[in-house]
């Protein structure tokens, strides 16, 4: 890299923007420019104007501002195969090919994975039809020995933006999940995955990759459902929290160890090493973690609530990792402070948000409280709303109950029309494991 090092990080989310002031806060001072961005963004990042599915727009723009590294946020590209594209040309990017990425790109695929790794995780089938998803809660039903098939997950197979998985309670509820899955295609599936639902509490792993080991994050926990109590619809996720009780470096490297090695292992010996983060949903059951979900790159929330407390050089473990076996050696320091993130939504959100209310009150937050711009625009000079999850709201404190506090105040000087926001994020972050 050149003395002050040039990084592209591609998306425009709330995620996106957490990674730009992350790369910020790096000693090796980069410029950091960020495609397409939005509204707020543009206070960390240097805007480039480019959609983030005009592969060929951001190839060019590589080489047009001599990128020295590109950090890809969203799945879409990464299954689109943008970083196939960016290799072809001698740039480096952070974040796994087309084929490595189906490991989100396809929830059957994924599962596929976690049986040849030997990954414990919840029992499944695949099916193409609603009448045979119906055969299929059934036989996973008689199969675990339950007096009821129910409840149980529907996962849509493809990309779904984090809400294409459905928790069927009983016979009506399946039938009308399966028929808009299957029949609707509402995400643009041609199957889906029928999955035995676990109790339990979840967490969130991320590790970052170099085709060869794992290295773990922070352990973290999200929350889904758009109510407190975990009620309603699923999200992308509501709010967020690190470190989770119980959780320490040691039982960190125990579960990446357990779960993403063996993936990591498995895609090597296929062919298609896995370079980036690969994040593991986990669910603590009373038999053990079993592995819910894969994603290919940073969660959305749990990033924001992970980063800010990170002490590492960011810039160096993401250009380390995009290097085939350049994570050797790394060892991540964390701040001892915790972090509790929650997310602002718009009016109607998940089903249909709403767009262009005003948001105010943004200068009144604190100075030492990170607000993360997600679906933000500027109109006539104003910032309004422009999608689902607005703003991520995330404060560093002491212990769980300061940070919440902190990121709580804060969120509460933050107005637009119709805004929800969960009040529960974090409420029993320093009970044992995490519990909720």
């Amino acid at each position: 890299m050149s003395s002050r090092p040039r990084v592209l990080v591609v998306g425009g989310g709330g995620r996106e923007h957490a990674i730009c002031r992350g790369l910020g806060r790096s000693p090796q001072r980069p410029e950091v420019l960020c495609a397409p961005g939005n509204a707020g963004i543009g206070a960390d990042a240097r805007l480039l104007d480019i959609p983030v599915d005009d592969h060929d727009a951001v190839l060019a723009a590589c080489l047009t501002e001599r990128v020295d590294l590109v950090v890809v946020g969203p799945e879409a590209p990464l299954v689109g195969g943008l970083v196939d594209l960016l290799h072809a040309h001698g740039i480096p990017a952070f974040g796994p090919t087309a084929e490595a990425a189906r490991l989100e790109g396809s929830k059957r695929y994924a599962k596929e994975a976690m049986a040849q790794a030997g990954v414990p995780t919840a029992a499944w089938e695949a099916v193409t039809t609603p009448a045979a998803g119906l055969a299929a809660i059934e036989r996973l039903g008689a199969a675990g020995g339950r007096t009821s098939a129910y409840p149980v997950v529907l996962k849509a197979d493809g990309l779904a933006a984090g809400k294409g998985v459905v928790i069927a309670a009983d016979d009506a509820q399946a039938r009308a999940a399966l028929e808009m899955l299957l029949v609707e295609r509402r995400f643009d599936t041609t199957s889906v995955v029928v999955e035995e639902c676990l109790d339990g509490v979840e967490l969130s792993l991320l590790a970052l990759c170099d085709g060869v080991r794992a290295v773990p994050m922070a352990p973290a926990r999200d929350f889904k459902r758009i109510f407190d109590g975990d009620r309603g619809p699923n999200t992308g996720g509501m709010g967020s929290f690190s470190p989770v009780a119980g959780f320490d470096a040691a039982r960190a490297h125990a579960l990446t160890a357990a779960f993403h090695q063996p993936i990591l292992d498995l895609m090597a010996g296929r062919g298609a090493p896995f370079r980036g983060v690969l994040y593991a949903g986990l669910m603590l059951t009373a038999d053990g973690p079993r592995l819910l979900e894969l994603n290919v790159r940073f969660g959305d929330p749990e990033t924001q609530a992970v980063l800010p407390r990170l002490r590492s050089d960011l810039l160096d473990l993401l250009s380390r990792a995009a290097r085939q076996g350049g994570l050797e050696g790394a060892e991540l320091e964390w701040s001892p402070e915790h972090a509790v993130t929650v997310v602002l939504a718009s009016a109607g959100y998940p089903q249909a948000p709403r767009s262009g209310d005003p948001i105010d009150g943004l200068e009144d937050v604190a100075a030492d409280v990170e607000v993360n711009h997600a679906g933000v625009r500027l109109e006539d000079g104003r910032l309004v709303t422009a999608g689902g999850r607005v703003l991520a709201v995330t404060a560093l404190g002491r212990d769980p109950a300061a940070s919440r506090a902190a990121a709580y105040a804060a969120a509460d000087v933050i107005h637009f029309t119709g805004k929800q926001q969960r009040s529960d994020i974090a409420a029993r972050a320093d009970a044992p494991d995490g519990a909720l």
